[in-house]
């Protein structure tokens, strides 16, 4: 699990930052220029910022902090399910990166969520 944690802290913090302060630089990098530019990167930005501050005291608090990673399956099975796969079957542009990032997260998280004491 620390594993994940440290992962997110990397991709959660860059996705974060440069959501926040450099919006089209995440344009860029993060969404590989499939979106226009608009303000909602940066609630986006605010998102993933939770995300690698839960992921930070996931790092010390792992048992604790696995509801991160429950919110994690739950909102990008949501994003794979609702916004990539129509638009993959429709042949429009999506951040193909990014949903090939969130289906390895998905099919991962299952396995290493701590299901029994999660909610203890």
């Amino acid at each position: 699990m620390i594993y994940l944690y440290f992962a997110n802290v990397i991709v959660a913090g860059w996705i974060s930052l440069t959501s926040l302060f450099a919006p089209r630089t995440a344009l860029t990098t993060v969404f590989t220029n499939d979106l226009a530019y608009s303000e909602a990167i940066r609630l986006v930005g605010a998102l993933w910022g939770a995300i690698f501050v839960l992921s930070a005291l996931g790092l010390f608090y792992p048992g604790q902090m696995s509801l991160v990673l429950l919110f994690q399956l739950i909102y990008k099975s949501t994003w794979l399910v609702v916004v990539a796969l129509p638009a993959l079957l429709r042949h429009q542009p999506y951040p193909k990166s990014m949903a090939l990032f969130f289906l390895v997260w998905v099919l991962v998280l299952p396995f290493v969520i701590p299901w029994a004491t999660l909610f203890d």
